[in-house]
């Protein structure tokens, strides 16, 4: 193992929203550094200077004329070079729910095949497991292949953080946490991450430790955001607006603010639920708050459906045509991993009235096939609903007016909460909104 952090060679394997931020982050900070995929389309892709997702908040830029700067399909080349290879794929849930560590054991296999045993290098998991995976499945690899943990290989697990679409929440801004059974490698590790966040990092000791702490930090935000779509379906109910006692709750120093909507997204929050589930049922103490919080956020696009369905009923509305905005889990981004759009759009299909559907930032192939893309809001007329999924920028600042004047009917439901109600109306929608209460609609 090299003395020196600023002599190290560094491999990151999967270059999605995550891995390659981190790549390049680490590049920034003057390593020479290898991004692997599976995917000949991302390396090329890279290859030619461009980004092979969509993150309107992102400014990375992909180096083309560096020596430092390496992409490849190609492990076995890339990996007896380096020092230290972070391991950044997805960990999905099957369809039942279980977690899904197919990825990871992939890629830790591929990696651990390749390393140098006379290089000590050090190898970090940064996907989404519950406590154990990292000794259980990379050491049973090592084991494998004959590599000793902690002479010939370390092994070590540090979270990933960030939240794409939010420039406030990106690599070199949000804290790191290192976990390893050598305080030395944990330490140096920690050093690391410190040269590409201004956060810092911290060495929080045991591996489990650090894969604990990721795992709760996500199962906390689904129980927050169950709280919330929670009174968002019962405070309505009672004549009060969801968002006004949000508001007015928030003026006490330690109430942390959630806004309601159509439901969870993405990477983590809908994912790392289930991974907690595993784990408290794997060892006979089933969680309940888990299991609850996943219930109250999974039946939102259906929570949706059912109020844009009294918003209809109340305005005389038979909606035969719908205009969807936005298609991805969170504004800004191109992500539609676990989009709740997706369930909301079948069951307005399924209930008869034809869909069409606008985001700038994902690409139509994304969309299911019972939708119809458009390529923007105003190519098409005649809508009786109009939708607001995703509070894109570029969704919530179109021309309402403009909008309203090419819509039959004008039934308006504002899945984010994006819009400011007296104004939409002055317009002349017909607004509705997640935790607003029908009655607030003259």
């Amino acid at each position: 193992m090299k003395t020196k952090p600023e002599d190290m060679i560094i491999s990151v394997v999967g270059l999605g929203y995550v891995g390659l931020p981190t790549a390049l982050a680490l590049h920034k900070a003057g390593f020479e550094v290898y991004g692997i995929d599976i995917s000949e389309t991302v390396i090329e892709t890279l290859k030619r200077g461009r980004l092979p997702f969509v993150d309107e908040s992102s400014e990375l830029i992909i180096p083309i004329d560096s020596g430092s700067w390496n992409v490849t399909c190609d492990f076995g080349a890339a990996i007896l070079k380096s020092d230290i290879v972070l391991i950044t794929v997805p960990t999905p849930v099957t369809e039942s729910n279980d977690p899904d560590l197919s990825f990871v054991i992939s890629a830790s296999r591929s990696v651990l095949q390749s390393v140098n045993p006379n290089s000590r290098t050090i190898v970090t998991l940064e996907s989404t497991v519950y406590p154990g995976v990292t000794r259980k499945e990379l050491g049973g690899i090592c084991e494998e292949f004959g590599l000793i943990q902690n002479e010939e290989v370390f092994l070590a697990y540090s979270p990933e953080r960030v939240s794409p679409g939010d420039p406030s929440r990106s690599v070199d801004s949000v804290a790191r946490i290192v976990g390893c059974d050598s305080r030395e490698v944990g330490e140096l590790l920690s050093g690391i991450y410190s040269l590409i966040t201004k956060a810092g990092s911290t060495y929080v000791g045991s591996i489990e430790v650090a894969e604990a702490s990721k795992l709760i930090e996500n199962v906390q935000r689904d129980i927050d955001l169950a709280f919330v779509n929670e009174l968002s379906t019962i405070l309505p109910q009672i004549g009060i607006d969801v968002e006004e006692v949000l508001d007015a709750a928030s003026t006490k120093w330690n109430f942390h603010r959630h806004t309601p909507g159509i439901g969870v997204g993405g990477h983590c929050i809908p994912v790392d639920p289930y991974f907690y589930i595993s784990l408290s049922q794997g060892i006979g103490s089933e969680t309940e708050l888990g299991l609850a919080a996943r219930k109250i956020n999974e039946s939102m696009p259906r929570q949706s459906f059912r109020m844009i369905s009294q918003l209809l009923e109340r305005e005389g509305i038979t909606a035969k045509k719908a205009l969807v905005l936005g298609f991805s889990y969170k504004s800004e981004t191109g992500d539609s991993r676990e989009t709740p759009v997706r369930e909301l759009t079948d069951l307005l299909v399924s209930s008869g009235i034809e869909t069409f559907v606008w985001d700038p930032y994902v690409n139509s192939l994304e969309f299911p096939d019972w939708v119809t893309p458009v390529e923007s809001p105003v190519t098409e007329s005649g809508f009786d609903l109009v939708v607001l999924a995703t509070a894109h920028e570029a969704c919530v600042s179109i021309d309402w007016a403009h909008l309203h004047s090419l819509c039959n009917s004008h039934a308006l439901f504002d899945g984010r909460r994006a819009l400011e109600p007296d104004e939409m109306k002055v317009v002349g929608w017909k607004y509705h909104g997640v935790g607003y209460p029908l009655g607030a609609n003259p």
